[in-house]
């Protein structure tokens, strides 16, 4: 009675270490590119109305197809999606290909939903950050999602921000 009592014990505490779940050394250490990726996503307005950048965002978004899900002026947050076909000629053609030679269908990408999400902050009394970034969730013809990433393109933030510094501007000029 008394080993099986330990053995079970023993067994026990085995398997409840094995739960034991270890935080990576690196797990937040910085990347040297984080850095990069946030000056790419991020713009200085010097203006203290942070209201009026929030509206330009949110009108801006709006003139770039994204639905506004969620906007909160007090904290400076806005976020938006739309969703959009993800159909790839080149993955389709090699779906066909993989299917004539294997007899297996291969399911291919079909919708996203692409995210924006804009944060402004004051920085100074006269100097407002804004902050955006974009994502994207995939699902393949069974619904299953292949990818969900950041979308990195400066060229990307470039024109949002181009857009954004016009948009403020007509916006504070009233043309």
């Amino acid at each position: 009675m008394k080993k099986t009592l330990l053995l079970g014990f023993f067994i026990f505490t085995v398997f409840l270490a094995g739960c034991e779940t270890v935080i990576p050394k690196d797990a937040l250490i910085l990347k040297p590119e984080t850095l990069e990726d946030r000056q790419i996503q991020t713009r200085y307005f010097d203006t203290n109305d942070e209201a009026k950048i929030l509206s330009a965002c949110a009108a801006l978004l709006q003139d770039l197809g994204f639905n506004l899900d969620e906007s909160e002026s007090e904290v400076g947050f806005i976020l938006g999606s739309k969703d959009r076909s993800a159909v790839d000629a080149g993955q389709v053609v090699g779906a066909i290909l993989y299917a004539a030679l294997t007899g297996a269908y291969l399911p291919t990408d079909r919708n996203q939903k692409m995210k924006a999400c804009v944060i402004t902050r004051p920085i100074s009394e006269n100097r407002t950050a804004v902050r955006v970034t974009f994502q994207r969730v995939v699902w393949n013809d069974y619904g299953q999602i292949t990818k969900r990433e950041g979308m990195l393109d400066p060229k990307q933030y470039q024109e949002f921000f181009e857009k954004l510094s016009k948009t403020v501007f007509l916006e504070a000029h009233q043309l």
